[in-house]
Order: C-alpha cells, then structure tokens, then sequence
C-alpha cells in the first residue's frame, strides 16, 4: 500500500491563470459543539459549519481535509475565547493570509412565564462569524429573537382591541477588541436588549393568567417596526462594549398581505 507521503499531492501543483480566490473551503458541515452560557457552563448544540481561507493565484488548490483536521483539535469548543486561535490554526494549517468561520446554531434558554413561573425551552438562531487577516482579527455575533409587536395606529384608530403580529429581531453586534481577543457580550445579553425592543416577549408556555399578562403588556407598549430597530440601537449605542452594530426588524403583519421590515446600522463602522 502507498504512503500519503509517495502520493502526489495535486492540490499543491502550480496554477497559470494567475487568478486568486477570495475564500475556498467548506461549507454545511453539521458538527456538535459546545458554546458557553451566561454562567460559563458548556452548553452542547449542534452547529452548521463553513470555514475558508484565501488562495493565492500560483496554487491549484487547498487542503479540505485540514479543515476538519483544526476543527477536532478544538474538541468542539466553539466560543469567543476560541475563535480566536482557531482561525490562526487554519492560517497555519493551510498557509493562508486570511481565513474565515462562521458557525451557525440553536442555543435555547429556559424561560419562565410572567405569572405562573412555568418554565420551557425557547430557541434561538445564532450565528458566530470570524475573521483573521494578516493585520488584524474580526469577529460578528448575530441573535435572532422573536418578540410580540402590537401596532400602534391600530390602537389608536380602534374602538377597542389592536392588531398584533409576530416579529423577529436580528441584532448583528461587533464587540470592541480588547487585549488579543473582544468584549465579551453573552448572547443572553442580545436576547434581552430585543425583547425589550419589542412589545413583549414571546415564549414557550403560558397559562391563562400569563396570557392576560403579556397581551395587556403589548398593548401597553405598542410599537412600530420602526420604533423595534430604534429601542435596540439606542440600547447599544449605550453599552461600551459594542463596537458596531446592526439592528434588522421583520413584522409578519396579520392583517397585511405583506410583511413590515427596517434596518439600522451604527458605530464605528457608520
């Protein structure tokens, strides 16, 4: 049987076209990983994984398998504090001057209703993206939350009752560089800024007594979509530790064929 070190390695010949490819690598990889919650507990999920580096013009192609080789080295641990030196790892393991991750996942807290106390499971789509270049290091965490609008006009212009719908919140939120690494911000921590953005929280379980609660909440706190993205922006404007932001709100209206979105972005990048 043939060594790996007698087989010819075609990835690494020569390339003459004299093009470079921004990002080749891997993409969909389904992995179990472990994140960190607000307790700094392991918290097992699993993610979808793409990971990429930049391939200069003079080679034919990359090593894919090193991918997976750095990602299990790691042992799955996949938070702020790694991501870091995983992203070096794939700098090294395939001789790249920059390389990218972004890692895509559920993470679910155990939420309590408002009245009862009755406790469930919500989920949460999170995306982390990093970035290492050959100057500097960049990292993104995204939160997707869904919340309870409660129109505004519709209450105003009604003789009784207003029209609510369901809406969901992505903050996109670049934390401040802070000696190698960034800012710590726990995804609990977005979670709460969009709930309070909102007109009232969504959850898993509710008794009767919880439903009377957060249907008079909404209607005590009516919004417009763009009333969600200006709450959240102005809530991190205000936290020191955020770099830049970006604040995305879709309505699923209930009474409109149609659904209700805005947008802000701010910080240093704006």
């Amino acid at each position: 049987m043939a060594s790996s070190s007698s087989l010819p390695d075609i990835q690494a010949t020569g390339d003459s076209r004299g093009i470079a490819i921004n990002q080749v690598g891997v993409s969909d990889l389904r992995y179990p990983i472990q994140v960190l919650d607000r307790y700094s507990q392991p918290f097992t999920t699993v993610a979808k994984i793409s990971m990429s580096v930049h391939l200069p013009h003079h080679f034919k192609g990359t090593h894919m398998s090193r991918f997976l080789e750095v990602l299990s080295t790691h042992e799955g641990e996949v938070t702020m504090r790694t991501l870091p030196q995983i992203l070096r790892d794939l700098k090294q393991r395939l001789d790249a001057e920059e390389a990218h991750i972004e890692v895509a996942f559920t993470y679910f807290i155990n939420k309590q209703a408002p009245v009862s106390g009755a406790a469930a499971k919500v989920g949460f789509d999170v995306i982390f993206h990093g970035i290492s270049r050959a100057t500097c290091d960049d990292f993104t965490l995204s939160v997707k939350v869904p919340v309870t609008t409660l129109c505004p006009c519709s209450k105003e212009i009604s003789d009784y009752g207003a029209h609510n719908q369901r809406g969901y919140i992505t903050l996109e939120v670049r934390p401040k560089a802070k000696d190698g690494s960034w800012e710590m911000i726990l995804i609990e921590d977005l979670i709460s800024i969009a709930e309070q953005s909102g007109s009232a929280p969504v959850y898993a379980l509710l008794k009767r007594t919880d439903e009377r609660f957060v249907t008079m909440q909404a209607y005590n706190h009516p919004v417009f979509v763009e009333d969600v993205v200006r709450n959240a922006a102005a809530l991190l404007q205000a936290d020191a530790r955020v770099a830049s932001f970006k604040v995305s709100a879709v309505n699923h209206e209930s009474i409109h064929d149609h659904n209700a979105f805005a947008t802000v972005i701010g910080g240093d990048d704006t």
